[in-house]
C-alpha cells in the first residue's frame, strides 16, 4: 500500500499493520528521508464503537423498559429533521447541477480533475490535472520533462524508460512513442511547428511529434555532451552542454549553431557545475539555472552576463534542490525547489511561491501563458496572476 509523502510528495510504500492498541506506525519517506506516521485509515485500525447508554444497574425493575421507550419517542422527531435536511440539501444540489456539463478527463486522470479552479496563494490557479502512477495511456512513473507546440499539443517524457507521451490541449491522451530506452531522457522541447527535441545521451535527436519519427540529431562540432534544450520564440533552440566545462548552445531554427558560451556558469561563479537547466525569455535572454551552484545567471541573446540570483538555503529567493526552470510571457522568472515554484521578477528580486502537489521536475509555458508542470506521475496546468 502507498500514500503521498506530505513534504516531498514522493509516493511511500509500506506493509499494513494492524493496530488495535492504536500504537503509531511510522515508515520513512525514500525521496526525502523524512520519518513520516501512516494514516489511520491505512493502517487496519478496528473502527472505534461508540458507547451506548446503559441503565443504572441499581434502577427499580421494570423502570428500564419505561426509559428504553422514552428515547425512541424523543429519537423519531430527531429522525424526522434529519430526513428533511437531507432533502433540502439534495434538492439545492439538483439546482446547481442543471445545465453543469460533466468534463470529460483524459485516461488516467482522476475524477474531477479538469477545469478543478483551484487557487494556490491567490497567485497560481489549477485549471486543469491529469495523470496517475502507471504505465497505461495518460499514467506515469517518472515523468521529469515537459514541452508544448503551437497548436497546444502536451509532450511529456519519463526519465527512464524513453516513453514521451502526447496529449492535447484538455490533457486527452492521443498517442505514445519511445526514444531509447536505456538511457536517461534528461530535457524535451518542441518549437511551434511540433517537431520535439529530446536530449539524451548527451545528443539532441529531432521527432516528429505526433508520429515520433525520427528526423535526425542537430550536428555539433564538440561532440556529444548535451543535457537540457529549450525553444526560442524565433523558432531556434538553447541547449545546456558539459564535458568538463559548462556551455550554453544557441541553434538557429535550422540546426546551426549561431553561439557557444563558453564556460557560462563556472566563468561567473568560480565553481563547477555539473547540472545545468535552461530557459529563455520573448527578448532572447538566456536564464541558467546552475543546481550546484543553487543559483539562476542571466545573459542577454549576445551571451554577455547580466545578472545572478539565489543562493543554498531555505528562506525566501534561496534554493533547496533546484530542479528546473521557466520564464513566462511577463518576464517573470519560475524556478521550482523542494519549497515549491519560487517566481522572480526579470531582475531577480523574489515576488513569491506557490506549491504545486510535490516537487515539478519540469515546466514550461504555452502561448495563453499558462504554467505546466510535470510532476513524477501528474502534469498540472495553471493560470496565473
Amino acid at each position: 500500500m502507498t500514500f503521498d509523502c506530505p513534504k516531498c510528495g514522493a509516493p511511500v510504500s509500506f506493509d499494513s499493520v494492524n493496530d488495535p492498541q492504536g500504537v503509531a506506525t511510522t515508515v520513512r519517506c525514500g525521496y526525502c528521508n523524512s520519518s513520516l506516521m501512516v494514516p489511520d485509515a491505512l493502517r487496519g485500525r478496528p473502527a472505534r464503537i461508540v458507547s451506548q447508554v446503559q441503565i443504572h444497574p441499581g434502577a427499580p425493575p421494570g423502570k428500564a423498559g419505561s426509559f428504553k421507550w422514552l428515547w425512541l419517542f424523543l429519537l423519531i422527531p430527531l429522525f424526522g429533521i434529519l430526513i428533511g435536511v437531507l432533502a433540502m440539501v439534495g434538492a439545492l444540489t439538483s439546482v446547481r447541477r442543471i445545465g453543469s456539463k460533466s468534463p470529460v478527463t483524459a485516461p488516467g486522470t482522476r475524477p474531477g480533475a479538469l477545469g478543478g479552479g483551484k487557487t494556490v496563494n491567490g497567485f497560481a490557479i489549477e485549471m486543469l490535472r491529469f495523470g496517475s502512477e502507471g504505465i497505461g495511456p495518460g499514467m506515469f512513473k517518472d515523468a521529469r520533462s515537459i514541452a508544448v507546440d503551437g497548436a497546444g499539443h502536451i509532450y511529456v517524457g519519463e526519465y527512464t524508460g524513453g516513453r514521451v507521451q502526447v496529449f492535447d490541449a484538455g490533457g486527452q491522451f492521443l498517442t505514445q512513442w519511445t526514444v531509447d530506452p536505456k538511457m536517461p531522457l534528461r530535457g524535451l522541447a518542441a518549437d511551434r511547428k511540433g517537431t520535439v527535441y529530446v536530449a539524451q545521451s548527451g545528443v539532441i535527436s529531432r521527432f516528429e511529434g505526433q508520429t515520433g519519427k525520427a528526423i535526425g540529431a542537430l550536428p555539433y562540432a564538440a561532440g556529444w555532451g548535451f543535457d537540457d534544450v529549450v525553444a526560442t520564440a524565433d523558432g531556434g533552440l538553447v541547449a545546456a552542454w558539459y564535458k568538463n566545462r559548462d556551455d550554453i548552445v544557441r541553434f538557429s531554427p535550422d540546426g546551426q549553431v549561431t553561439r557557444s558560451m563558453r564556460a557560462a556558469i563556472s566563468s561567473v561563479s568560480g565553481d563547477s557545475e555539473l547540472n545545468t537547466r535552461v530557459a529563455a525569455d520573448g527578448l532572447g535572454n538566456i536564464y541558467a539555472l546552475g543546481s550546484f551552484n543553487n543559483a539562476v545567471f542571466k545573459f542577454n541573446a549576445d551571451g554577455k552576463f547580466l545578472n545572478r540570483f539565489g543562493s543554498a538555503g531555505d528562506q525566501a529567493g534561496q534554493f533547496r534542490a533546484p530542479q528546473a526552470i521557466a520564464v513566462d510571457g511577463k518576464g517573470r522568472v519560475f524556478v521550482s525547489d523542494i519549497k515549491g515554484i519560487q517566481v522572480f521578477d526579470a531582475d531577480g528580486r523574489y515576488l513569491q511561491v506557490f506549491k504545486a502537489d510535490g516537487i515539478a521536475s519540469g515546466m514550461v509555458f504555452n502561448d495563453k501563458n499558462e504554467l505546466l508542470i510535470a510532476g513524477r506521475n501528474h502534469v498540472i496546468k495553471f493560470a496565473l496572476n
